[in-house]
């Protein structure tokens, strides 16, 4: 099955590396919101998000005519911005956590009264937060952002097996997790 979106980034991707200036334009208006979404995801603040994400396009911007698998932009430019928002948390650490904090106390009652069992969803994030951050990622980056395993290994720079194995670990960890808590009831 042909994914439309990827042919026609992968257009895109050629018409600017020929010189087509519009096709930048096209690329960061399709592209920039969930660049946006996932730089939000590390950082947990959408103007940090903005400014990592305009970083990342100066960058995706002065490298495209490097990328020859023009069909893999999406995840290449995924993988700069993900680079560029570790190395910001890398430097803003102790701030950033700070930060989080703060805003998972503040927003978590606001979003999860939208749904129908705002406990369960509280309480699975809470217990995702227990895992380690690697599998905390992947997770996200598959059930969240909805990549294939092929491309979180292509974004986070890891094997598939490598991915499979933390997913499988993640999820036997959340089970175990909330097991157990049920016990303790």
């Amino acid at each position: 099955m042909i994914n439309t979106n990827k042919t026609f980034d992968s257009l895109l991707v050629m018409q600017y590396q020929s010189g087509s200036k519009k096709a930048a334009a096209i690329l960061v208006k399709r592209w920039h919101a969930k660049l946006c979404k996932h730089a939000y995801w590390y950082t947990g603040d959408r103007e940090i998000s903005k400014d990592i994400v305009q970083d990342s396009w100066s960058t995706i911007l002065g490298k495209i005519s490097e990328l020859k698998d023009t069909n893999s932009f999406g995840s290449w430019a995924l993988t700069i911005v993900t680079r560029n928002a570790i190395n910001y948390l890398r430097k803003q650490k102790k701030e950033l956590e700070h930060l989080n904090s703060y805003k998972i106390s503040a927003t978590t009652s606001d979003k999860e009264s939208n749904y129908e069992n705002p406990d369960a969803i509280l309480l699975l994030k809470k217990t995702i937060k227990k895992l380690p951050y690697n599998q905390q990622l992947v997770l996200n980056l598959f059930y969240i952002e909805e990549y294939s395993i092929k491309e979180i290994s292509e974004i986070i720079q890891i094997s598939a097996g490598t991915v499979k194995s933390r997913l499988f670990n993640a999820r036997e960890k959340l089970k175990l997790i909330l097991k157990n808590r049920n016990y303790e009831k």
